[in-house]
């Protein structure tokens, strides 16, 4: 950090990023370089998408406490989402999925995935499966800024669609239902922040209680 924060001041670099690392170490870095007066990691670069969900236990809690943007890579699942209708057309086109990451064909779960985001964006007059992916991503956490690609034009198309689509609590509950994600210790056993999740658990429940009252102590309440 001492050395990233020497560029900054240099003048050779504006913000500082940081792409697929655990959330503990980034913490520690930002932890650090606020307490010695350095520049702090800005942004979070990772694999995210309505497929893969694994950021949603760590980085993003990380990133709203640091105040960190996001930019997840692989959000429209390396191509794979694909409406029935595009999928029919690339046959009768011999035309495969990228391959770039795993085969040229769709998996189970991918097809899964794919026919819930149709049904949502069917629900918002649309056709683009990856608009309501990219859309997905962006209504999880403030600033977040997708990496897309496209080999077509009609991609980028796709991709500025995403930008008017405003998910509602249903079309996050029909997404989720086809991609559950598990939330693991200690998140299981004390559940998430209250002020994230609208739910609140009889343990953080009993933490923000005891939070507050040292805090009224703290300036002469009782």
């Amino acid at each position: 950090m001492d050395s990233l924060d020497a560029v900054v001041k240099s003048g050779k670099v504006l913000y500082l990023g940081i792409s697929d690392t655990p959330a503990y170490i980034v913490s520690a870095c930002n932890a650090y370089a606020k307490a010695t007066n350095k520049t702090q990691f800005s942004i979070y670069q990772g694999r995210w998408s309505i497929m893969i969900r694994d950021m949603e236990r760590e980085i993003l809690p990380l990133c709203r406490h640091w105040g960190m943007a996001i930019a997840p890579w692989d959000a429209i699942g390396g191509g794979k989402f694909q409406s029935k209708k595009a999928m029919e057309e690339r046959k009768k086109n011999n035309e495969s999925l990228r391959s770039m990451m795993g085969s040229g064909d769709q998996t189970e779960q991918e097809v899964k995935i794919s026919a819930a985001l149709e049904e949502v964006a069917q629900a918002h007059g649309i056709e683009s499966v990856t608009a309501v992916a990219l859309a997905y991503v962006m209504s999880q956490a403030p600033n977040v800024f997708p990496i897309v690609g496209g080999r077509k034009v009609e991609h980028l198309h796709d991709n500025i669609q995403s930008l008017k689509i405003k998910l509602t609590d249903k079309d996050i509950e029909k997404l989720h239902g086809v991609s559950p994600q598990t939330p693991e210790f200690p998140m299981n056993f004390v559940g998430y922040d209250p002020r994230v999740s609208g739910e609140q658990s009889f343990i953080m429940a009993g933490v923000a209680k005891i939070d507050y009252v040292k805090a009224e102590k703290a300036i002469g309440h009782e």
